[in-house]
């Protein structure tokens, strides 16, 4: 029988026994289940942090992966949870904006795409705390559909499922004014430029707060020790980073900051 992975992402950290608590009830329901951890060290309460880790590794899994992702302040509200078909894959977890990118990756590709509102109560726990959806209803629907049970049976289909505002780069008179999406573990500071929006890397100018960096190198050791670099990260966008270093804690950075970006054959 063919085994189906299951992904785990979530803001609950390992400490507390929530993540082992959710892959006991997946492993009783569908005990041929593959297991996998993308992140469980999402900041708390973070649903864009949330929704770009799942972005970055969600393609690279087997066709037919059960996404599961629980970043969700508003459990016990109003908020709907929901399970998807967006493209080759499923995905599971509140209805906050957490599955966006993923989302519009899909629509740009003509994918397949299918929301409903997990309102079937055969396919969650007997009791159901306010407080542990992940537990309860998201963990045991993840564990069915990789079963084989059918999107359809979990509930109806809901066609205005919550969507996230990324920031998006702006273009300006010399080039651009880009956004800090996401800082890695390294302190690496990701950018929403794309690499192909720099087209004579070697004549352009980044600013970051008060720190300027000329051109782009091709990899982090491409420097000495300490030194300031922007490059092009594994994602295709333009990175600042520091060589053995954190440019997070060199520059004091923060997600949404700006860095300015000067297409210097623009300008001289």
């Amino acid at each position: 029988m063919e085994t189906i992975c299951i992904t785990l992402t979530t803001d609950f950290g390992l400490k507390d026994g929530f993540v082992g608590a959710m892959k006991g009830v997946i492993s009783s329901i569908c005990p041929r289940a593959q297991l996998i951890d993308i992140s469980h060290d999402i900041s708390p309460q973070n649903i864009l942090e949330g929704a770009r880790v799942l972005f970055r590794a969600y393609s690279y899994f087997p066709a037919g992966t059960v996404h599961l992702a629980v970043v969700d302040p508003g459990v016990g509200t109003s908020r709907r949870p929901v399970a998807a078909r967006l493209g080759d894959y499923y995905f599971v977890g509140p209805d906050n904006g957490l599955f966006t990118p993923v989302l519009e990756a899909i629509k740009n590709k003509k994918g397949a795409i299918e929301f409903v509102q997990l309102s079937n109560p055969k396919y969650w726990l007997p009791d159901v705390s306010s407080t542990f959806h992940g537990r309860d209803i998201f963990a045991p629907v993840a564990a069915y559909l990789a079963k084989g049970v059918l999107l359809s049976e979990l509930g109806p289909v809901i066609r205005d499922p919550v969507r996230l505002a990324f920031p998006n780069p702006e273009r300006t008179d010399n080039g651009w004014r880009a956004h800090i999406t996401s800082i890695d573990h390294f302190g690496n500071l990701a950018t929403d430029l794309s690499a192909v929006d720099v087209p004579a890397p070697e004549k352009t100018l980044f600013r970051l707060h008060d720190r300027e960096i000329h051109g782009l190198v091709t990899s982090y050791g491409q420097n000495e020790a300490g030194a300031l670099i922007a490059l092009v990260n594994s994602e295709g966008f333009i990175e600042i980073a520091v060589v053995n270093g954190s440019a997070a804690h060199l520059s004091g950075a923060l997600i949404g900051d700006v860095v300015e970006v000067f297409l210097r054959s623009k300008v001289e």
